[in-house]
């Protein structure tokens, strides 16, 4: 009875609401606002940029202009990021065959890779096949070979590409022809670097170019270096091995047997990698508007976007254009600033309401990461965080995610949307956790996601403002409005509900969207700290991880025997492995060392 009350109530005070929430959000106004994050001036706002930081201040301004008050000693919350990766000056390959000496000059004659680690190497060359170590399908370029503290040449993609009927799939590339995945293989078996070489036999109509610097997915730092050389040099050594380079890609793909050895020693390389990373101060913007508690609650958006493209770009080709972000997330930022002047004009609630506006979201929840771990009002008194993310297209349904990360959430939204013409998928799509919000939950505060879909555009350089549709944004935010509202006045507060993992959306490691089934171990990574090895944000209850007694604040540093590194290290080795299969696993707790045998299972 208490909960049908609850919801009567609910549900009479928010027609009120709703219907001032709806005056006062203004369309064009809004579109205004997205407009200008997203104008060619601002450059894509990629984190560490000035357009970046001018739209920190822009945004500071509007919170001012609303009249809230700084949340704590500035408007201004600065963390250090290290920016994506850009070539240095230094970077030298140095060939030696059979007493020849030639020097290769970087971008021309080769590149290394922006998740490329820096440094000198040289020694023998051996060649891995595809560089690939596929246990599924009965694949192995490593085995039987000895690669340790040797120069790995690999050929780019997969055996059988064009073989619908492959163990490899086909046409379709599976995981190991990630580069990053050959790199960090190569890596777990001891390789000291490794070079890359278009496999010209597969697609003999492509011309042998280089892959252009910083489009390349990976992580920060692969702990290797990785380059790539055009395929005639390459040919050079197999003739010096007395093989044909064609010949042996056509071997392979012939019988899948691998026909991996080791060059002569008349071919030797000397390498300098010098890939720079930048460290940038960078700034999260909050406001706060005080309330008759301590209490609080959080409405959040990320504002940075990629800036000119880059390994995130889901148009590489055209890596240098702007992309002006202004559904992702302009769209977000300019509604918690519209919200910001409509409760900046309201009487004073019981709780009172943060603004947040994040840095470096696209980078790896960076911005949402330093504020958790670094807040400027306590956060066991915030009752919950709303994240505004890609608001701006809604079509035929709005996607609500996090209405079961509060005992009260979910009752709350059923009480309001008859009031609103919104279709609501629960379900978030996609991004269910791929957003500043996970930050939030990962410390136990309830978090609600309001998204409206992802669309073509999605991180494109046609990602712009002439495709927002500026009224249903202004619905949507009228919604948030009753949401934040009410949960600012009732009595009592949502309590946090540990949810498990939805399945098909989030990788078993957390770390992004995979599809199907597949092994699970129920972490979830912290994002936003530069640590060897993978950090544990939480552990997913009654999963394999949990079972293990693994924790938050974990450092996961070996995985079955292999070296983690970073999360793309730990996304590979378990996508290797099945349900059922058992594995050790190293973490380190406070400094020292754990293991602990963990069962995974299946993802259902």
């Amino acid at each position: 009875m208490k909960i049908a009350k609850w919801i009567l109530a609910s549900a009479l005070a928010a027609c009120s609401i709703a219907l001032a929430a709806s005056a006062a959000i203004d369309p064009a106004r809004y579109l205004s606002d997205v407009k200008y994050l997203a104008s060619p001036e601002m450059k894509g706002r990629a984190t560490g940029s000035p357009e970046l930081e001018k739209a920190a201040r822009w945004i500071e301004a509007q919170f001012k202009e609303a009249g809230l008050k700084p949340a704590g000693k500035s408007y201004l919350q600065p963390f250090e990021v290290t920016t994506e990766a850009a070539l240095g000056k230094s970077n030298e390959l140095r060939i030696t065959e059979n007493g020849r000496k030639t020097t290769l000059k970087c971008p021309g004659d080769f590149v290394p890779f922006n998740f490329s680690s820096s440094g000198k190497v040289s020694g023998g060359v051996v060649f891995a096949g595809y560089g690939i170590t596929a246990p599924e399908y009965r694949y192995d370029d490593y085995e039987g070979l000895d690669v340790k503290g040797k120069i790995v040449v690999v050929l780019r993609h997969e055996p059988q590409e064009s073989d619908d009927k492959s163990v490899f799939e086909g046409k379709i590339l599976t995981r190991h022809a990630q580069f990053a995945n050959k790199a960090a293989n190569a890596r777990m078996h001891g390789a000291a670097a490794v070079i890359l070489v278009n496999d010209r036999t597969n697609h003999p109509d492509a011309a042998d170019d280089l892959e252009k610097f910083g489009v390349a997915a990976g992580p920060n730092n692969a702990g290797i270096p990785f380059v790539q050389v055009k395929e005639g040099l390459v040919e050079k050594w197999f003739t010096e091995a007395g093989k044909n380079l064609a010949q042996t890609e056509q071997g392979i793909d012939r019988d899948l047997k691998p026909e991996s050895f080791v060059f002569p020693d008349s071919v030797k390389v000397e390498a300098t990698v010098d890939v720079t990373r930048a460290v940038k101060t960078v700034h999260n913007v909050a406001a706060y508007l005080p309330g008759q508690t301590g209490e609080y609650v959080i409405i959040g958006a990320h504002y940075d976007h990629l800036g000119l493209g880059g390994q995130y770009s889901l148009a590489p080709s055209q890596t240098g254009t702007v992309h002006p972000g202004a559904d992702d997330n302009a769209s977000g930022t300019a509604g918690v600033i519209e919200l910001a002047r409509w409760f900046g004009k309201q009487p004073k609630q019981k709780r009172g309401v943060l603004f947040l506006a994040f840095a470096g979201e696209e980078l790896g929840l960076l911005g949402s990461a330093y504020y958790v771990d670094h807040p400027l009002l306590p956060l066991d008194q915030a009752v919950t965080m709303i994240n505004l993310d890609m608001i701006g297209r809604m079509r035929d349904k709005l996607y609500i995610g996090g209405s079961g990360s509060g005992t009260t959430l979910r009752p709350m939204l059923a009480a309001m949307l008859p009031k609103y013409d919104l279709k609501v998928d629960y379900s978030a799509g996609a991004s269910e956790g791929s957003s500043d919000h996970t930050s939030f939950t990962s410390k136990q505060v309830p978090a609600l996601f309001f998204f409206s879909g992802l669309h073509a555009d999605y991180h494109k350089p046609s990602d712009t403002a002439d495709k927002i549709d500026a009224p249903a944004a202004a619905r949507l935010l009228a919604l948030v409005g009753d949401v934040a509202e009410t949960l600012g006045d009732e009595d009592g507060r949502p309590a946090f509900v540990k949810v498990a993992a939805p399945a098909g959306h989030t990788s078993s490691s957390g770390a992004g969207p995979v599809s199907g089934y597949g092994p699970y171990f129920g972490s979830v990574p912290e994002f936003g700290e530069e640590t060897r090895g993978v950090k544990f944000a939480d552990i997913r209850e009654n999963s394999p991880a949990a079972k293990a007694g693994f924790k938050a604040g974990d450092v996961m540093v070996e995985f079955d025997g292999k070296p983690i590194q970073n999360l793309q290290d730990f996304t590979y080795v378990l996508q290797g492995k099945k349900p059922g299969d058992e594995v050790m696993v190293k973490v380190l707790r406070n400094g020292a060392p754990i293991e602990a045998k963990v069962t995974l299972t299946r993802r259902n």
